[in-house]
């Protein structure tokens, strides 16, 4: 089921976020740097200030109340002007419920819930880059972060409709 999130969630969300960034990006393990970052950004806290913030959208995805994946709207934010639509801040997965389908859903009910144009970015080495190109994302550039004091590039992709052309 998809639904909005609700503050009861918030825990959920912080923890799910966590698990995900960490199998994500920690790939060679657990460093220092990677736990401040984690557990000042994936709280409790930060998920009701998210849900708290009337440009923000979460939506839920789960199943006998096991939260199985989420994703973040962020409405304020634009790539390069508005053409491009608002951007789609987090799509997490939990790893147990990876390839059922779960992140397409999500981006179908974001289309139908607030529209067919939004933007987001991934790591480049983020095996989610193959996903976002089979559901037919077009890569539009890249933006670089420092991450304490390391280069990380990430893709810029769009899209402008989930349906399906005949």
């Amino acid at each position: 089921m998809i639904r909005e999130a609700v503050k009861e969630d918030c825990i959920n969300l912080a923890v799910l976020s966590l698990q995900v960034w960490l199998d994500t990006y920690a790939i060679e393990g657990i460093k220092t740097e990677y736990s401040k970052y984690v557990s000042t950004n994936f709280t409790e806290v930060c998920f009701l200030d998210i849900l708290n913030n009337s440009n923000n959208r979460l939506l839920v995805c789960e199943s006998n109340k096991v939260l199985q994946a989420f994703v973040l709207i962020n409405f304020d934010s634009h790539f390069e002007g508005d053409d491009n639509g608002f951007e789609i801040e987090k799509l997490y997965v939990d790893k147990r419920f990876k390839a059922q389908g779960l992140g397409s859903k999500l981006l179908t009910e974001v289309e139908s819930r607030y529209g067919p144009k939004f933007w987001l970015y991934t790591w480049v080495e983020n095996k989610s880059n193959g996903f976002y190109k089979h559901l037919g994302f077009k890569h539009i550039g890249n933006i670089n972060f420092d991450f304490n004091n390391q280069i990380i590039e990430n893709n810029v992709y769009s899209y402008t409709s989930m349906k399906k052309s005949n």
